[in-house]
């Protein structure tokens, strides 16, 4: 008999089916045991009448993995964690395929007072992962990355594949992780961001989904040391072509989830709306924050002033532009003496990207360079690389976890990341 969802059964009252997942809960009387047994699409309760069930029920904990075959009857279910409230298994077999442990921590939490911590729950991260409001995350997350294929694919971008090792620092700093390259010394990639203008300069329009690694001792609720980001360039365009890109982008990405996870986004309290969209210059923020006596410096944004802008500019990407050069990376686009062509998006109060136009005049890619203290000789192919027919290019990357955070409201970015490293965690 082929396996039967739980979300498929409402169409097989009164046949014998066979369903399969794990014991979500238990309880027993002397003649009669229930239990509700969850799969990935929903909870039903299961009836076992039947004495010769009851030595297997007996044995069964929470968690346990089993297989039911039973009749689809109609009921009238009370309790709140079941899903298909209409209806009821009377099991007629019940084969324990795997059974759990005591649990190290629980999967249904009947007290949301009470909250298991979550450096435990990250310690048993393959548990944790049973829980319904952990997976509701991760299907979001899961939909957020087609619906970026889905736009890119439809801007008629080419996806691209890039490597996690390099010869030197994608981004500048010393902020790298690094690995020993047989004879050689070498780096894991920081971004993909020079190979992805190389791309640009040939293919023009180019999209990547890559893990980048970041060496930074910080210990925030933003940071990790491992993300994952996706990365757009486009040749023959500034900044404003690719902000407007990014803007649609993030759009298209938030209605498919509003369309695709209804009962997820109820689950996790999120009332979504597709974002506005808002263009302010880093001069126009800084007074603007100024107003709200919030310091800016002479070329950042601290996090209370993107908090400040989620304030006043809810359910909005505002894009913060006409960086000031001293707070861009080496191939951002000189905007006269101090200003850049450079951009920060900040959604519902945190940076989710940074771009910009980038310097495709090897010459003044080299000025740049050694005006942020760094060797050209380590860049060499990089630059070499504009000397043959290079365009002018803009581009940005996106943080997969940051904007999963941003558009579910979670505080902590180790909550949307399924294996989280930082500074302290390596394991599972």
């Amino acid at each position: 008999m082929n396996r039967t969802y739980i979300n498929e059964l409402s169409a097989k009252e009164g046949q014998t089916v066979l369903i399969q997942g794990w014991v979500h809960s238990l309880r027993g009387q002397s003649k009669i045991k229930f239990l509700q047994l969850r799969d990935i699409t929903g909870v039903v309760q299961v009836v076992l009448a039947e004495a010769k069930l009851f030595d297997n029920f007996n044995k069964l904990l929470a968690e346990s993995v089993i297989s039911i075959t039973g009749l689809v009857k109609k009921a009238n279910v009370k309790s709140e964690e079941v899903t298909e409230k209409s209806l009821e298994i009377e099991a007629k077999e019940l084969e324990i395929i795997n059974l759990a442990l005591p649990l190290p921590i629980p999967v249904f939490e009947k007290d949301e007072s009470i909250k298991t911590e979550l450096s435990k729950r990250l310690d048993y991260r393959y548990v944790d992962l049973h829980k319904k409001e952990v997976q509701a995350i991760f299907k979001v997350q899961s939909t957020l990355l087609q619906a970026y294929h889905e736009f890119m694919i439809k801007e008629n971008a080419i996806e691209c594949l890039f490597p996690s090792i390099i010869g030197a620092s994608s981004e500048g700093g010393t902020e790298v992780y690094p690995v020993q390259y047989f004879e050689k010394k070498a780096l894991l990639s920081q971004s993909c961001q020079l190979y992805k203008q190389m791309l640009a300069c040939s293919m023009e329009k180019i999209f990547a989904v890559s893990t980048v690694w970041r060496a930074e001792k910080h210990n925030t609720l933003r940071h990790i040391n491992e993300s994952r980001q996706m990365d757009f360039e486009m040749a023959f365009a500034d900044d404003k072509v690719v902000m407007d890109v990014l803007a649609r982008c993030v759009q298209h990405i938030v209605k498919r989830i509003m369309e695709e996870h209804p009962k997820e986004l109820e689950l996790l309290k999120v009332n979504l709306k597709v974002p506005e969209v808002k263009y302010l210059t880093f001069a126009e923020t800084t007074q603007l924050m100024k107003k709200q006596k919030i310091h800016v410096g002479e070329d950042d944004l601290s996090g209370e002033a993107e908090e400040m802008l989620g304030k006043l500019y809810p359910d909005t990407v505002v894009f913060v532009h006409d960086w000031p050069l001293s707070g861009k990376p080496f191939y951002i686009m000189p905007k006269g003496k101090d200003s850049s062509y450079g951009f920060d998006a900040i959604y519902n109060g945190m940076e989710i990207s940074s771009g910009g136009q980038r310097i495709h005049l090897p010459e003044l890619l080299k000025e740049r360079l050694i005006a942020k203290g760094l060797n050209p000789v380590n860049f060499e192919s990089y630059i070499d690389s504009f000397r043959y027919g290079a365009p002018n290019h803009a581009g940005w990357g996106v943080g997969v976890e940051r904007l999963t955070m941003q558009i579910l409201g979670i505080k902590n970015i180790r909550e949307v990341t399924l294996f989280p490293r930082d500074r302290d965690r390596l394991t599972p």
